[in-house]
C-alpha cells in the first residue's frame, strides 16, 4: 500500500521522537542488542566553543564495546608482503599501484622521489616501501549504516536551519561551484545528494576538523582546506567535501564486499580492520586513515573522538538506525533498456562507480548510434526505464523516484547521468517507462564521450550492477569481471561485452 507524502512525514517524525532502532521499509523487524544501563550526560563540543542555545541531553552507552547493530565477523584477507620493486604497466596509475600494494600514495611518492602523482611512464621501475603493520584497529562502532548514506532518516533534516542555528563561519560562507555561487547549506546538500552521503555526517566531520559550524572565526589554516586534506585539486569546501564523501563511500562499499582488510594511514602504517564493525564505521575509519598518523587515528575512531562530536550535535547515532537498509529479499522492479526500439546502441561501460569512484560499482553506460567519437551532439533520446517521479534535474543529472513519494532517500531511485540541458525533463514531472528523459551528452561529471550513465539506489544505498541484485533491463542481466568498466549484458544465449567505442561486440538493440 502506498503511503502519502504527508502521512509519511508524520510517521517519520513520530519515529524520530521514539528514539529506537527501526526496521527498513518492507523488511523484517529485529530488536538491537539491549543495554539497559545508559547514562545521561550533558554534551561538550571539545575544543570548539559552546553555542549560545542549549544542546539536547544525549544517551551514551556505558561501554565502548556495546554492539548497537548485529554485525557478524567478516573474513579478513591475509596481509601480503610487498616486493622491493614494481615495473609500471600500460594503464597503471600511481594510486592504483599504491592500493595494490597497500601503501599510502604519499609514501610511494616519497620512496621514488616523485612530485607529480600523474607523471608515470610504462616500464618505469618503482620502489615499493615496506610498511609497518600495527595491531588490529578498534571494534567500536561509530555510526550505523543508515547514518552514512542519504537514507530515510535524513528526509526531514533541514540543513539550512541547522547551520543557521549555530551561526558559525559556515552560515555565511559562499563559494563558486561550476559557475554558480552556492552557500554552505547548498554545498552540503549538493554533495550529499550527488554522493548519497548523509548531510549530518558531513556536517559533523566538518565541525570536528575545523569548527566551521560553531566558530565564527575558525583557524586560518582551515579556510582553504577545512577538512585538512591537503591536495591542490581539493581546495575549498565543495572539493574537500566531495573528497570526503567519496572516501566515506569507498570504505562503506568495500567493507560490504569484504575488500577492505586494512587501512593505510597518512604516516604509511597499516592497521588491520576489526572484523565485527559495520560498513558505516568502516567508511569513517577509512576517512580518518587518510588524514591521521597512528596515534591520532586511534583517538579519532573511538568513543572520545569523532563520535563524541557527532553525538553532541545530533544525539546518539544509533537512535537513527534503520536495520537492515537493504532487505534480504530485495528485487529490482521491472526496467526496460533506456533507448528507443529498433536502434542499436553501444554498451560502453560495465559495472563502475555510481557517482565518482567510491560509490560501489552501481552504474553501466550506453552510447547512442553513430560513428562520431568524443563529446558530440546527439539527437537520440534517453528513455525512462520505469515509471516514476522526477525529483532532481540539473547539471546533467536526472533522478527518478520509482515509488513516487517525492523523496530520493527512500525506495528505488534511478540516476540518468550526462543528460543534455536541451529537451531535458524537468523536476516534478511523472514519467512512464519509455517516456523521454533527454538527449545523451557529456554534461555533468567527467566524460570522454557522449553517453548515458545509468545507476540505481535503494534507501540511499548504491546497488551494485555486478552484485546480488544486478540490472535486469528487459531480461538483459548485468555482470562484471572484477575490472572496473568491464562486464557483460546477457539475455538467454545472447551476450554483449562492454567496450569503449562502437564495436560489433557491444551493440545492443531493443
Amino acid at each position: 500500500m502506498r503511503i502519502t507524502k504527508f502521512l509519511k512525514l508524520i510517521l517519520l517524525s513520530l519515529i524520530v521522537l521514539s528514539g529506537c532502532v527501526r526496521a527498513a521499509p518492507d523488511s523484517p523487524e529485529w530488536k538491537p542488542v539491549t543495554n539497559s544501563s545508559y547514562s545521561t550526560v550533558t554534551p561538550f563540543i571539545g575544543t570548539t566553543p559552546t553555542p549560545s542555545f542549549s544542546l539536547p541531553q544525549v544517551r551514551l552507552p556505558d561501554s565502548p564495546i556495546l554492539s548497537p547493530t548485529p554485525d557478524l565477523p567478516r573474513p579478513v584477507s591475509t596481509q601480503q608482503t610487498n616486493p622491493d620493486q614494481y615495473t609500471v604497466l600500460q594503464g597503471d596509475t600511481l594510486g592504483f599501484i599504491a592500493r595494490r600494494f597497500s601503501v599510502s600514495l604519499d609514501s610511494l611518492m616519497q620512496a621514488n622521489g616523485l612530485i607529480d602523482p600523474n607523471s608515470l611512464d610504462v616500464g618505469q621501475v618503482l620502489n615499493i616501501p615496506q610498511i609497518s603493520i600495527q595491531d588490529t584497529g578498534p571494534n567500536f562502532k561509530i555510526i550505523p549504516d543508515s547514518e552514512l548514506v542519504l537514507g530515510p532518516m535524513s528526509m526531514t533534516f533541514d540543513i539550512a536551519i541547522f547551520i543557521q542555528k549555530y551561526g558559525g563561519y559556515l552560515s555565511s560562507y559562499k563559494e563558486d561551484v561550476d559557475g554558480t555561487n552556492l552557500d554552505g547549506a547548498q554545498i552540503i546538500r549538493l554533495v550529499s545528494h550527488n554522493y548519497s552521503v548523509n548531510p549530518r555526517l558531513l556536517l559533523a566531520i566538518l565541525e570536528y576538523r575545523s569548527g566551521w559550524l560553531t566558530r565564527s572565526q575558525p583557524a586560518s589554516s582551515t579556510l582553504d582546506y577545512p577538512l585538512g586534506f591537503y591536495d591542490t585539486w581539493h581546495i575549498g569546501l565543495y572539493r574537500q567535501l566531495t573528497w570526503a564523501a567519496n572516501t566515506l563511500n569507498a570504505g562503506f562499499y568495500l567493507w560490504k564486499v569484504n575488500a577492505l582488510p586494512n587501512v593505510i594511514l597518512a604516516d604509511g602504517t597499516m592497521v588491520p580492520i576489526a572484523s565485527t564493525i559495520n560498513s558505516g564505521t568502516a567508511g569513517v575509519q577509512l576517512l580518518f586513515a587518510n588524514l591521521d598518523d597512528y596515534s591520532s587515528w586511534q583517538f579519532d575512531v573511538t568513543q572520545d573522538g569523532f563520535f563524541s562530536v557527532f553525538t553532541n550535535l545530533f544525539g546518539y547515532p544509533f537512535d537513527f538506525a534503520i536495520e537492515p537498509l537493504i532487505p534480504a529479499n530485495l528485487k529490482q522492479p521491472p526496467m526496460s533498456l533506456p533507448f528507443e526500439k529498433d536502434l542499436f546502441w553501444a554498451f560502453t561501460g560495465g559495472p563502475h562507480g555510481g557517482w565518482d569512484s567510491g560509490s560501489g560499482w552501481a552504474a553501466i553506460d550506453f552510447a547512442p548510434p553513430g560513428e562520431a567519437q568524443g563529446c558530440v551532439i546527439s539527437n537520440a533520446w534517453v528513455l525512462a526505464v520505469a515509471d516514476g517521479l522526477i525529483v532532481r534535474s540539473s547539471n546533467g543529472a536526472v533522478v527518478q523516484d520509482l515509488d513516487g513519494d517525492g523523496f530520493e532517500q527512500t525506495g528505488w531511485n534511478v540516476l540518468y547521468m550526462h543528460i543534455d540541458t536541451l529537451d531535458r525533463v524537468t523536476e516534478g514531472m511523472y514519467l512512464m517507462a519509455g517516456d523521454r528523459v533527454g538527449h545523451p551528452s557529456c554534461e555533468g561529471g567527467v566524460s570522454n564521450g557522449t553517453h548515458v550513465h545509468l545507476a540505481r539506489k535503494f534507501n540511499g544505498v548504491w546497488i551494485s550492477a555486478d552484485g546480488s541484485v544486478p540490472f535486469d533491463l528487459e531480461g538483459w542481466i548485468s555482470s562484471g569481471t572484477g575490472i572496473e568498466y568491464d562486464g557483460y549484458l546477457t539475455r538467454g544465449d545472447q551476450q554483449v561485452e562492454a567496450f569503449d567505442g562502437n564495436n560489433p561486440i557491444n551493440q545492443i538493440k531493443r
